[in-house]
């Protein structure tokens, strides 16, 4: 296939470029009833192309032309069997992967660490999880993947489980041997589900990670807006057919996804499709040469640390990729938060994410060395204006075993509930999440019985200043549990 092509993005143009008369919705028709003000910053091409599904610009929910014919192109793109484009983000697609493999009752292995949206589609799907222990880092405080020791553990333990899901990579661009993973849960024949949030780009240059499609992954929700050049809440859902039918997926995503889908989103999947089908290599080798310059500069910037190779070696860091530079910064006697803060206040640089002991910043196609020398210059006065400790921190990074699950989650989300005082709750069952950061990892979740050992984790990690996200109550004074029903006398 051509893959300069863009079928999509030049089907809605040249329809715009007709100028019809337009008695349909968006009610704005190209901007002429919308709020000036509005209208002028977002543009005329772009409001020209707000359009919806009429005949003409084919349908997402049951595509035969010009959307077709950009989902094929971006399957070859991806290596992929079926390629749909999702406006729901990858969150949507993540909730599709699940409930096109799991009904009530079904299990599914997955990581402890998921993405809210695969716990949304366990409860949509009525399915029951079997967790997994991420891999935890003592020198970074983060959580990496899973093993493929504990894959063969869980799918020995249930070899009934409906998938397996994976994050490949994780947030911060470590990924496990994901082939390796793909081999022993097909061995059982369990499909591979891959949530690939953060790495639509690994799949176009040889020094990064093995994407899904190439490691053989069966379905992998992928987000083009985040690292692939397209618009905010644009995805993808890339299926090799075989143990998960492509008629499947498509059902559950109409399902899932709205009537009045966005052509703007659309079409700048289409073209960040071409752009990394076509230029994606050189373009990456750009990202990571930057990347590579500023990992340098800022491990000359004692005590902060860029971690590179030396984060390989054990079995949940088979491969990694050096665009994402997580930079540590717990040795200059400031939380990663601290530095966010003083980032955006010195120097209005955004990071992308921030913890107690690090921040994230991401390396992409739209990144100049200009932009790079100015973080490395706000580095060098915040190591300036702080005193730096040179001894080395270690974490200690643990989390409490798993408790068991009473409830489905999906039963939990829908029981009757109770407020309960915190010191109160144990024995009950939670009908909460509560994770804390770092390693970002659910203590307990809708269902599963709460532990004195999770009580007093929670405790210990307030008492250092940890942060607790979760419950209602962030003052962690109540919980909500599952309430109980009294015999009667």
């Amino acid at each position: 296939m051509n893959q300069n092509q863009t079928p999509l993005y030049t089907g809605i143009k040249q329809h715009a470029e007709k100028n019809p008369t337009q008695f349909h919705i968006p009610g704005h028709k190209q901007g002429k009833g919308m709020d000036r003000e509005f209208a002028e910053f977002i543009g005329e091409n772009a409001l020209s192309i707000d359009l919806i599904n009429i005949e003409p610009l084919d349908d997402l929910h049951h595509p035969h032309g010009m959307i077709k014919h950009a989902q094929d192109l971006a399957a070859e793109a991806f290596g992929a069997d079926y390629t749909f484009f999702s406006v729901q983000g990858t969150s949507g697609a993540i909730m599709t992967m699940v409930m096109s493999v799991c009904q009530p009752g079904d299990k599914i292995i997955v990581p402890r660490n998921v993405h809210k949206s695969v716990t949304s589609a366990i409860i949509f799907s009525g399915a029951t999880p079997i967790f997994i222990h991420p891999e935890l880092d003592d020198r970074l405080g983060i959580s990496h993947g899973i093993t493929p020791e504990a894959v063969q553990k869980a799918c020995q333990a249930h070899p009934d489980a409906k998938a397996l899901l994976v994050i490949n990579p994780t947030y911060f661009g470590v990924s496990a041997d994901l082939k390796q993973v793909v081999n022993i849960a097909h061995t059982f024949d369990m499909p591979v589900l891959v949530d690939e949030a953060h790495g639509v780009h690994i799949h176009f240059h040889e020094r990064l990670p093995a994407s899904a499609m190439q490691a053989g992954a069966d379905l992998a929700a992928t987000s083009v807006h985040k690292l692939g050049g397209a618009l905010t809440q644009s995805s993808v859902l890339n299926l090799k057919e075989g143990l998960v039918s492509h008629e499947r997926v498509q059902a559950i995503l109409s399902m899932l996804t709205t009537t009045s889908t966005s052509y703007l989103l659309l079409a700048s999947l289409d073209t960040a499709r071409r752009q990394l089908a076509v230029q994606g290599r050189e373009l990456l080798d750009h990202s990571l040469m930057l990347a590579d310059y500023a990992r340098s500069k800022i491990n000359k910037l004692a005590p902060l640390y860029c971690p590179g190779n030396e984060l390989l070696g054990s079995d949940a860091t088979f491969d990694y990729d050096p665009t994402k530079l997580i930079v540590s910064v717990k040795s200059l006697g400031l939380s990663g938060y601290d530095v966010e803060v003083w980032l955006r206040e010195r120097y209005k640089i955004e990071v992308e994410l921030s913890d107690l002991y690090n921040i994230l910043c991401i390396i992409t196609p739209g990144d100049r060395e200009q932009d790079v020398q100015l973080l490395l210059k706000a580095l060098q006065e915040l190591v300036s204006e702080n005193k730096p400790s040179l001894i080395h921190k270690q974490i200690t990074v643990q989390v409490p075993e798993i408790p068991s699950l009473a409830l489905s989650p999906r039963d939990a989300f829908y029981a009757a509930t109770e407020v309960v005082p915190f010191n109160e709750s144990v024995g009950k069952i939670s009908a909460e999440f509560i994770m804390v950061y770092p390693p970002g990892i659910p203590i307990f979740i809708p269902g599963e019985i709460i532990t004195a050992e999770n009580i007093d984790y929670i405790r210990e990690n307030v008492a250092a200043g940890l942060p607790v996200q979760g419950p209602e109550d962030d003052s962690l004074k109540t919980l909500h549990v599952i309430k109980e029903h009294r015999a009667f006398r």
